[in-house]
């Protein structure tokens, strides 16, 4: 499953008729166009560009398969607005998802001295289909920050699971 959650207030202001066209557009390309709006990231907060908050949210999404067994981590990038993440769910993935954006948003407040909502509410989900379209998603989720030109190559970005060694080349049977 790939999930996909975004630090809140991260997609740009649109005007009514923009919101309307990305109404319009089915899911998974609805998805897609706003994905571009995030890796744009040309406004709203980017607190994940802080290597504290990045370090401590790939650390909370590691220890969700290492340490607590809510899913089976198979590859993840923080970006600086946005977290994609494909995982195995083990666990109920509304629980795990808000444990792990609970954990995440308390500590990101407090090292910022903060209060009120880190992450949007909601999150989006896709089902893989099949070991082909779960190596999509792993590609997609490794090529992230090259698109957004952040790394030349997915293990150059810290903040990910190629950069730390953690991947997984096919889908649990």
């Amino acid at each position: 499953m790939l999930i996909t959650f975004r630090l809140r207030d991260s997609l740009p202001p649109l005007s009514r008729a923009q919101a309307e066209e990305i109404q319009k557009i089915p899911g998974r390309e609805r998805q897609l166009r706003i994905e571009k709006l995030l890796d744009a990231a040309g406004s709203g907060p980017t607190w994940l560009n802080d290597d504290r908050i990045a370090e401590m949210v790939c650390d909370a999404i590691e220890r969700g398969d290492n340490e607590f067994h809510r899913y089976k981590l198979h590859a993840y990038v923080v970006m600086p607005n946005h977290v994609h993440m494909l995982v195995t769910p083990i666990h109920e993935v509304s629980a795990f998802m808000r444990s792990l954006k609970g954990v995440t948003a308390h500590h990101a407040n407090v090292i910022f001295q903060r209060t009120g909502p880190f992450w949007e509410s909601r999150s989006f989900d896709r089902y893989s289909r099949d070991q082909e379209n779960f190596v999509k998603m792993q590609n997609y989720i490794a090529k992230n920050p090259l698109w957004a030109k952040l790394a030349a190559k997915p293990e150059q970005y810290r903040w990910s699971s190629a950069h730390r060694g953690i991947a997984t080349a096919n889908p649990p049977t």
